[in-house]
């Protein structure tokens, strides 16, 4: 969400004009019409907005001017645009670039935090099979009192689960196999596939063929590294970048150029 705020003096011939073009620059930027206003001497506005003259115009806490606050600012602020023209309000270019700006960086914050949770979500998918693969099995008789006495315990009758524990970890292995291979040439490749194939086969041969647990725990643990392998995204050179970065290959003179001139005030 994006934060605007009016600051401004009840004696300030230039609110008005402000509040006009604060509005049509909003409507520009394609963003809700509504801000919050502070007014300079009201004792019920915080403190931080008596570091700025009048009008100020805040987007994210940030004059759009970029103009750092000061202490004792009660004054009228003297604005200049690209012509150096001096006025007593803000441009609508100015006020505009900063509400921009302002809806890049939350778009980008935005798509961050679900490219991040659409990764963590991919390990889950390991989570069923790994719950097969530690479900003990009951292929030996003499398990069959421990297994029966402890359900009972509970007032549940003993179920020989042995024909349905196969085809279920291969069904929950098959489903952790299809998410490191779904959109694989957008992650790291498939190298977290080759790896999580083999540590399939590695976990059914030591469970069901040579009933060897460390076979099995070893093909659990390439198992789960295939998946955090397959977490983190491979960088690509076109690649998205923060909107607040700058280009190295940009001149340092071309960039002073294109940086707008800080306003001077003075008091009324």
């Amino acid at each position: 969400m994006i934060n605007v705020e009016l600051i401004y003096d009840n004696d300030c011939p230039n609110v008005e004009e402000t509040r006009g073009r604060l509005k049509l620059a909003l409507v520009e930027a394609g963003l809700q019409v509504q801000w919050q206003e502070w007014e300079w001497s009201d004792a019920k506005s915080p403190d931080y907005v008596r570091g700025y003259g009048s009008p100020t115009i805040l987007v994210n806490g940030k004059d759009v001017a970029g103009v750092l606050p000061s202490d004792g600012a009660k004054c009228c602020r003297v604005y200049s645009d690209k012509s150096r023209e001096i006025s007593g309000v803000p441009s609508s270019e100015v006020i505009t670039s900063a509400l921009l700006k302002a809806k890049e960086n939350t778009a980008y914050r935005r798509g961050a935090a679900t490219s991040r949770t659409r990764r963590y979500r991919r390990i889950l998918t390991v989570f069923p099979a790994i719950g097969t693969v530690l479900i003990p099995g009951v292929s030996c008789p003499l398990c069959w009192p421990a297994y029966a006495g402890l359900l009972s315990s509970v007032g549940l009758g003993f179920v020989n689960y042995t024909p349905y524990l196969f085809p279920l970890t291969v069904f929950c292995l098959a489903v952790a196999i299809f998410s490191l291979g779904f959109r694989a040439r957008r992650g790291r490749g498939f190298g977290p596939l080759v790896l999580g194939s083999a540590a399939a086969l590695i976990i059914l041969t030591g469970k069901f063929i040579f009933v060897w647990k460390a076979v099995t725990y070893g093909g659990l643990i390439l198992l789960v590294a295939a998946s955090i392998w397959n977490l983190w995204s491979r960088r690509t050179a076109g690649g998205a970048s923060c909107p607040d970065c700058v280009p190295a290959a940009v001149p340092q003179t071309e960039l002073e150029h294109k940086q707008p001139r800080k306003e001077v005030s003075h008091e009324r």
